[in-house]
């Protein structure tokens, strides 16, 4: 199977993976398959040229956008394909229905994960991808692990399924982790953190209260608050007013 067979069959299977081409230069046509599991197939003609397109494909994997790169009389596209971004969303409540409903119509994979069977169930929550019955560490190793694509928002106000969600999460390499909560609430729960050993520079890394300053007060609201700051966090973003913002509102070729 040739590279550009295996990228278009992992594109089609909703996988992950960057080609890099060699688009211009010596080594005009040249490929390098970089998968998700960091594996590779084939080269780009020269070992130097191959560690440039490695690194670059290692950053856009997950950066989930398609760069050209330059490399001295050397043009490389780097094309990514990835699957829709993955919410994680604990605590089967009406805000977690509001959420997994507006992630969906975004084009997100929601997931909603509660132990309490009699609340978690699809007719709860028709717009998740699936509804798990299970704590965080079985909830997490059903959907594959947390990685760099994985956001994670805590809805629930029971410190058992709160804190065992956010030890988990704030120990592996999802780039948001949202918290519900009021600000005493928050306090308490990090005072529990800590004394089950949750080092204070990762309890750094919560978002929480959770979402946007919207004023949101219904779920709908509060989902579209949440939805926002974790848009914005894809997207390396502050989430302000674009009115007041400088600079580019889209990122040259995103």
């Amino acid at each position: 199977m040739s590279l550009q067979s295996e990228f278009a069959g992992i594109a089609a299977t909703d996988g992950r993976a960057a080609l890099v081409t060699v688009i211009a230069g010596p080594a005009l046509g040249e490929k390098l398959l970089v998968r998700a599991d960091g594996s590779t197939g084939g080269g780009l003609g020269d070992p130097e040229l191959d560690a440039l397109g490695l690194a670059a494909a290692e950053e856009l994997l997950w950066a989930e956008r398609s760069e050209t790169r330059e490399a001295g009389d050397t043009t490389l596209f780097v094309d990514v394909v990835a699957p829709a971004p993955r919410l994680v969303i604990f605590g089967a409540v009406d805000y977690a229905a509001a959420l997994a409903r507006l992630a969906r119509a975004a084009g997100w994979r929601p997931f909603v994960c509660d132990p309490r069977s009699q609340f978690a169930t699809s007719a709860r929550f028709p717009d998740a991808e699936e509804v798990i019955v299970a704590w965080p560490d079985e909830a997490f190793a059903r959907i594959g692990g947390i990685d760099r694509a994985t956001y994670i928002a805590v809805l629930t106000h029971d410190p058992k399924l709160d804190d065992a969600a956010l030890e988990l999460a704030l120990r592996s390499d999802a780039p948001y982790v949202g918290a519900m909560g009021s600000r005493r609430a928050q306090a308490q729960r990090r005072d529990r953190l800590v004394a089950a050993g949750v080092p204070e520079e990762l309890l750094e890394r919560i978002a929480a209260p959770i979402g946007l300053d919207l004023g949101a007060v219904t779920p709908e609201e509060t989902a579209l608050s949440i939805m926002a700051e974790v848009v914005a966090v894809r997207n390396a973003r502050d989430g302000g007013r674009l009115s007041q913002a400088a600079g580019r509102i889209h990122e040259v070729g995103a």
